[in-house]
């Protein structure tokens, strides 16, 4: 919900909880370090398989990332 209204149709089972750059700051240089460290950790803390990590760059470029996360 967005100021008490549902925006779009978004799966909130789905929904970034956690926040993101906006939410959890976007250091100049260091945004694809914090969001994989931010990625492994949830995988982590919420027994999960997979994360989708995607981020834009400057000048219309962008970078994607999936994680798989292995038991010991």
């Amino acid at each position: 919900k967005f100021g008490g209204k549902k925006v779009g149709d978004v799966d909130m089972d789905k929904l970034n909880t956690k926040g993101g750059s906006l939410a959890v700051g976007h250091p100049f240089g260091a945004t694809g370090s914090r969001l994989v460290t931010t990625a492994s950790r949830r995988l982590q803390d919420e027994n999960q398989r997979f994360a989708l990590i995607a981020a834009c760059a400057d000048g219309g470029a962008g970078h994607a990332c999936i994680l798989e996360r292995y038991d010991n």
